[in-house]
């Protein structure tokens, strides 16, 4: 079975930068023959604050968004997360858009790609914490790009290229590897899991 991965945009904001950096490491990834990669932006879910009485544990989602997301991250079986970092952490329409699941993410692969000031490693530290929570391998590689180095006037995207490149390679390579890795947790997940999963 073909292992796919999400890259998510993890910003909503107006004139957001990570959907350049999103696009630009999926470009770099639909050069690779290992697994089939896909966009996934939070903008498109239009999710509200967290507005689920039960918890995501119990996988009894009320509301038609919920079940929306839900169903679209249970098709992945690793993650590419692009992140700001706002106040030495990451956006929190993506916190937010993470709290809403939690077997949907069980038993997969992160990885991280950050942009900031200090090339956003704070906020991937924040989010390593939270993939821990919910049974996520978080890889050890990961890209982290400056608003000072790769854009211009901190808003038009020029990645340095040369730079970066074998670090996105070598964060692909780790993702592809550990999603892979971890199917046969995935496959013996709980019926109730899988039931809230959508595992396949």
């Amino acid at each position: 079975m073909t292992t796919r991965i999400g890259i998510i945009i993890g910003s909503t904001r107006p004139g957001r930068n990570g959907e350049k950096v999103a696009h630009w490491i999926h470009e770099i990834a639909q050069k690779r023959d290992d697994a089939v990669f896909e966009l996934i932006d939070l903008a498109d879910f239009n999710l509200p604050h967290l507005d689920e009485w039960m918890p995501a544990t119990l996988g009894r989602y009320a509301h038609d968004h919920t079940k929306a997301w839900a169903s679209r991250i249970a098709e992945f079986d690793g993650f590419v997360f692009v992140t700001p970092e706002y106040n030495h952490s990451t956006s929190g329409a993506l916190k937010n858009a993470i709290d809403f699941l939690y077997a949907e993410w069980n038993n997969k692969a992160a990885g991280f790609v950050s942009y900031g000031s200090t090339g956003g490693t704070r906020a991937v530290e924040h989010l390593r914490l939270v993939a821990g929570e919910l049974q996520m391998a978080d890889v050890r590689a990961q890209v982290a790009l400056s608003l000072f180095n790769d854009f211009v006037d901190f808003t038009t995207f020029q990645p340095q290229t040369d730079v970066h490149l074998p670090s996105v390679n070598q964060m692909l390579d780790q993702v592809v590897a550990w999603s892979t890795a971890l199917a046969p947790l995935r496959a013996g997940a709980s019926p109730q899991a899988r039931a809230s999963s959508g595992a396949r």
